[in-house]
């Protein structure tokens, strides 16, 4: 069961005092509190009401299926799924956090294949005696977050369950030719866009129960990812990119997923991934910031690999290179930790 949760002020069913006569009378609030008195048409209006679709929405909620536009005639698809308890946690996430992770974390690929999101079709489980406010805040922080990357919710479908269970089905518009992870060759440079490390030291103080208020960008950082898409989306097209992927599983994992497709070595710089803006944190915790960055997942930077003697895009800088052989080594030597999330591994 969902309780205590959603933004003070909310619809809450509480009853009110009308002052009158020099008497104060009880006034029941008979506004839905729960999605059990919403029902399901009313969730699913209440998921959509006032919102606007972008123009690649030929036709949204309403009908039995939406319709997008296409104008290569080609769409990118990509479908990711979150689960209560699992990939987050009420008690350190608000409803609109984890509305905007859901879109964010689907957003990330569709904009690693070098395509721009176009629209997001959502399935959404919970427990009936889900607060109305609950609902408030997500579809909040959906539509912020696919607002942000320009595009819209098309479409969806909920259901009761006995956990909140989200699916996010995201579509992109091609701007380039698709970029793979088999396309990395000897001698490109490994350039990442965005923070690393982030998301996972703001696991590690939360999970430590500090005060989330003591590092406050970290912790953010996890609640909400925040994708560069723009560095991707702004690149011209013409630029070579010979590869590309979203760091969601770890830098580790998602620059060996190149490796490994491409056939090809990759050697990750220290120097170069190095972020002194976690050290307070680490010293905090006694961890090790280069553990965050090199296997923490979730901050859904970007990763790619261009041609030796490229200049890099704004936004962008070198981490590593790739040469001959394969694997994945640090500082020319094989890492011996754990290389990132895995989702059925275990004790996870």
């Amino acid at each position: 069961m969902v309780v205590g949760f959603g933004s003070e002020g909310s619809v809450t069913g509480a009853r009110r005092l009308r002052r009158g006569s020099g008497k104060e009378t009880a006034i029941t609030d008979t506004s839905p509190r729960t999605v059990r008195e919403l029902g399901e048409f009313g969730l699913i209006a209440r998921l959509n009401a006032g919102r606007t679709q972008v123009p690649a929405v030929l036709l949204g909620p309403g009908d039995d299926a939406a319709v997008l536009a296409a104008p290569d005639g080609r769409f990118v698809v990509s479908t990711d799924m979150l689960v209560q308890d699992r990939h987050f946690r009420l008690d350190w996430s608000s409803p609109c956090d984890i509305g905007a992770k859901a879109i964010a974390q689907n957003a990330a690929d569709v904009v690693a294949m070098g395509a721009a999101p176009t629209g997001f079709v959502v399935s959404f489980g919970c427990p009936a005696d889900t607060p109305v406010a609950f609902v408030d805040g997500f579809a909040e922080g959906m539509w912020a977050e696919a607002g942000r990357v320009g595009a819209s919710i098309a479409g969806g479908d909920v259901v009761r369950a006995p956990l909140l269970i989200v699916s996010v089905t995201a579509f992109g518009d091609p701007r380039r030719a698709p970029v793979l992870l088999s396309g990395a060759r000897r001698g490109n440079v490994v350039a990442v866009a965005g923070r690393l490390g982030w998301s996972a030291a703001g696991l590690a103080v939360l999970g430590a129960g500090l005060d989330p208020g003591s590092f406050p960008g970290v912790v953010a950082a996890h609640r909400v990812p925040q994708p560069p898409y723009r560095a991707v989306l702004d690149l011209p097209e013409d630029l070579p990119i010979t590869s590309l992927t979203d760091v969601s599983d770890g830098l580790l994992a998602d620059v060996g997923h190149i490796a490994e497709s491409s056939c090809v070595a990759i050697d990750l710089d220290t120097a170069a991934v190095r972020d002194t803006e976690l050290d307070p944190v680490a010293r905090e915790l006694g961890a090790d910031p280069l553990h965050w960055i090199l296997t923490g997942g979730e901050d859904h930077a970007f990763a790619a690999t261009f041609a030796a003697g490229q200049e890099l895009p704004d936004g962008w800088r070198r981490v590593g290179r790739v040469d001959e052989g394969t694997g994945i080594t640090v500082d020319g030597a094989r890492w011996s930790g754990p290389g990132g999330w895995e989702s059925f591994a275990e004790g996870r």
